[in-house]
């Protein structure tokens, strides 16, 4: 079996308790590098992966010819950046989420992409998770009937972390970008729909989106989204349709938070619950990336599926933009 060999761009702690784990544990891919100034951080990934190679800086692994993919878990404003520096070293990229910052950043990355010939990509992991698929096909198979409404909820509370990246205006932080993208991204996949309006009401805290209602309009439904980096942590989707209504309770950090399942309830009386217990779906995640970049074989979760659900995401900004500073 041909091996994929992958490094990291960036010690963070995401990378290190999820995504290199990921990695170490997929099918066909092996850890073998990280890029890192920092020695506590390298030190902490060393015990984890035996043998791991640490550069000192991010270009010196891009140079490493030894690595075949790069993870690329920083800073939201450095995304694309670093995106373009992978592509043009000729390395394949996943890229964690949001990929950009608006879509037009997202359409340079497709033109790199193209250009390098290389599998580049969003670190959307919800879509390859089997609770996804299953929701996809049993909405495409009329279980709810007509679907009418979705409603998306997801929260949690950051508040008293300060330096977070998520709480700072230069780093891309704010809740939309963080987990707004798992509710746009997943009512697209499950429906096949794109959003035709929205309209907000966002809470504005030093520059970020710390609170936001949305309502948006698509074709064949409504959708009602309440997010927050400020609220008691809750996340839940449901599809309320003529014949049923169908409800993820933990639809975006599955097995983390909570038992990955499906309810569909038909009637008062009749639900039918469907369960994946120990499914991991960034190890699925990876797995796919590279199945894909070995046989070329469209990738499940292209930068063009990316650019969606950024379009939605610059569609709420639009409808309630940050206030300006004064002078």
């Amino acid at each position: 079996m041909q091996i994929i060999r992958w490094g990291i761009l960036g010690g963070s702690r995401f990378a290190r308790q999820q995504m290199g784990p990921a990695i170490h544990a997929a099918r066909g891919a092996r850890l073998d590098a990280l890029a890192t100034g920092s020695p506590q951080k390298a030190a902490e990934f060393a015990a984890l992966f035996p043998g791991l190679r640490i550069h000192g800086d991010y270009d010196a692994l891009l140079a490493d010819p030894a690595i075949d993919a790069v993870y690329i878990p920083l800073p939201n404003h450095l995304h694309v950046e670093w995106t373009l520096k992978a592509l043009a070293a000729g390395k394949a990229v996943l890229c964690e989420k949001p990929v950009g910052m608006e879509a037009g950043d997202i359409d340079r990355l497709i033109a790199a992409r193209d250009a390098a010939g290389q599998l580049a990509a969003e670190a959307y992991m919800v879509v390859h998770h089997p609770q996804w698929q299953r929701a996809r096909e049993l909405i495409a198979d009329g279980a709810v009937g007509r679907l009418a409404q979705v409603t998306a909820m997801f929260s949690f509370d950051n508040r008293s972390d300060t330096r977070n990246i998520r709480n700072r205006a230069e780093t891309g932080g704010g809740a939309l970008r963080d987990i707004g993208v798992y509710p746009l991204g997943t009512v697209r996949f499950a429906t096949g729909e794109e959003p035709l309006s929205a309209s907000a009401r966002i809470t504005w805290e030093n520059g970020i989106d710390i609170l936001s209602r949305s309502q948006l309009r698509f074709p064949g439904f409504d959708m009602s989204m309440l997010l927050s980096t400020r609220l008691a942590p809750f996340q839940e989707m449901t599809f309320h349709g003529e014949g049923g209504v169908l409800r993820l309770a933990f639809p975006f950090n599955a097995n983390v938070h909570g038992e990955a399942r499906i309810e569909l309830h038909r009637s008062r009386t009749e639900m039918i619950v469907e369960r994946w217990p120990g499914v991991n779906h960034y190890v699925l995640q990876v797995e796919a990336f590279g199945d894909s970049l070995l046989s070329g074989a469209p990738y499940p979760c292209p930068l063009e599926f990316s650019r969606g659900t950024q379009a939605a995401m610059d569609m709420i900004f639009a409808a309630d933009p940050a206030p300006q500073p004064d002078g």
